[in-house]
């Protein structure tokens, strides 16, 4: 029998009977589109996060875009970011004509911290995008500090970290916005693509839902430029306001799977992440192997599924090579070396115990 990176019907049939009754009600209810659901989710996604607003958008991508307009970036205007985070912030930062400006990351959080984002500003700098990779949270006070000496919002990308949380504070609560992805691998995932947008500030909340439908104040009335078409639907909502009030038990899980790994895993080739605390929710599991194709295939040979997130950084991509910027030395080593194990709420203790033997067992001559 395989051991699956993620299988997605295994929490849709453990929810089945509560999905189908939720989502009927949506079917009933003749109204599919910013309603009651909607509004439900916005309020109780605000509240768990710990801010005062929250505005469901099309999918994460869309709310790091919007987040950025309303900051005001765009032709001429940089964004610091990473570059080992799948490229999604820096397709957003494109979409608004702003240029990302990569800073390299730490060693041990395989995040940006504040002396790599302090030393990739430029005087041109819109915004900073710090990404909590893997479900881990970034040094985020630290640069939400240095954000805040410079007069730079902080813009934090939530996707792989519903829940994180350090000092008592959750992931997208420390920056002038919080931006978050629903994808249904998420830790907090819908039945397709979804995703929000959180702030304290009341005059980024409005520009916000103004700019996820068309720059609209009231309908068919365009105010603001830079409007989009990027709306929460009703059955995603329903099926986030469902599965939100589940996210700290399933957070728990990946966890404990995590910490399994790391305490059991024992082989000199392969670095294991620190699983410890709450800021950590194991959105991934990823471990450092200097010999990734060995260990991949020899997992592969003993039904261990594995992935890489991600293998080209942002700032070698070829479609811009054009506009390459200087080296990342700790980021492209990281791309060479990491490799994605199964981690996900239902998977079992006998398999995270079979992808532990598997690992102690690879060879790395082999």
């Amino acid at each position: 029998m395989s051991v699956p990176l993620n299988d997605l019907k295994r929490a849709a049939l453990r929810e089945r009977e509560a999905l189908h009754a939720a989502l009927a009600r949506v079917a009933d209810s003749g109204w599919y589109i910013l309603g009651e659901e909607v509004r439900r989710f916005e309020a109780g996604f605000a509240r768990y996060v710990g801010v005062t607003h929250a505005v469901g958008v099309g999918n994460g991508t869309d709310a790091i875009e919007l987040a950025l307009r309303a900051l005001g970036a765009g032709p001429g205007r940089d964004v610091v970011t990473a570059a080992n985070a799948g490229g999604y912030a820096s397709a957003a930062i494109r979409r608004c004509g702003a240029r990302p400006v990569y800073a390299d990351v730490s060693e041990a959080t395989m995040c940006v911290d504040a002396a790599s984002v302090a030393a990739a500003l430029t005087p041109a700098t819109a915004a900073v995008i710090a990404t909590h990779l893997y479900g881990r949270l970034a040094d985020v006070a630290g640069i939400a500090a240095l954000c805040a000496s410079h007069g730079v919002p902080l813009v934090e990308d939530c996707a792989q970290a519903h829940g994180a949380a350090r000092d008592g504070r959750r992931a997208g609560s420390f920056g002038r916005i919080g931006c978050f992805s629903f994808y249904p691998t998420k830790n907090l995932g819908a039945l397709g693509d979804a995703g929000a947008v959180v702030t304290d500030d009341t005059g980024l909340d409005a520009s916000l839902r103004a700019l996820c439908q068309y720059g609209w104040r009231d309908k068919y009335d365009v105010r603001v430029a830079g409007g989009v078409n990027s709306r929460l639907d009703e059955l995603q909502a329903v099926v986030l306001s469902l599965r939100l009030a589940a996210l700290d038990e399933r957070n728990a899980r990946r966890r404990s799977i995590a910490r399994r790994y790391s305490e059991r895993i024992r082989h000199a080739a392969i670095a294991v992440p620190d699983a410890s605390g709450d800021d950590y929710v194991a959105h991934l599991y990823v471990v450092r192997t200097p010999a990734r194709a060995s260990l991949q295939a020899h997992l592969a040979h003993r039904g261990i599924a594995t992935d890489v997130h991600y293998p080209i950084p942002d700032h070698r991509q070829s479609a811009y090579a054009a506009d390459r910027q200087r080296a990342l030395p700790v980021t492209e080593r990281l791309a060479a070396e990491v490799l994605t194990l199964p981690c996900f709420p239902e998977l079992s203790d006998d398999e995270a115990d079979r992808v532990i033997e598997a690992c102690n067992d690879w060879r790395t001559g082999n």
